[in-house]
């Protein structure tokens, strides 16, 4: 393959860990594979976009006999979106998505807070990108720059 719709990446965070991020579009009989995953020393936690209405966690703590990935449902009556939802155990699309991004926006201008995510999270993310990029193009580590945004007079 000779385009660019592929890329691995690796991060180290100021704490300590270690990172991979990973993204294509040619991932075969993926239909929208996209997931997070985070393992630590104790357990690991995991989302698949194909599969919304799970969350997928590991205890190491757990007895021995007990041990492995346990799937979670999400569709609780206890999840702050739940009254948008159907009942419990029906799915959750992937309209949701935007649904909700819609409904935190709204409620941001209608409480009169903090939108999230924002344009200095957006900045983030791109800074994010463009060390990504330049470390493919240097073959070295490239530290993310802090983003310093002076805020605006509000109107």
């Amino acid at each position: 393959m000779t385009v660019d719709d592929a890329v691995i990446s690796l991060a180290r965070f100021s704490n300590g860990a270690l990172g991979t991020f990973e993204a294509t579009r040619f991932a075969a009989g993926r239909k929208n594979g996209w997931f997070f995953e985070i393992n630590g020393d104790k357990g690991s936690v995991r989302f698949e976009f194909e599969r919304m209405n799970e969350l997928y966690f590991f205890d190491r703590t757990d007895p021995a006999h007990a041990q492995g990935f346990r799937s979670i449902l999400a569709t609780e009556s206890i999840h702050p979106y739940m009254q948008a939802w159907w009942p419990p155990g029906h799915i959750i699309g992937y309209e949701h998505g935007f649904t909700h991004s819609i409904y935190n926006f709204v409620n941001a201008i209608m409480r009169d807070t903090p939108a999230s995510p924002d344009f200095v999270e957006g900045a983030k993310v791109n800074a994010v990108l463009d060390a990504m990029s330049k470390s493919s193009e240097t073959r070295k580590w490239v530290a993310v720059p802090g983003i310093v945004i002076t805020p605006m007079a509000r109107v």
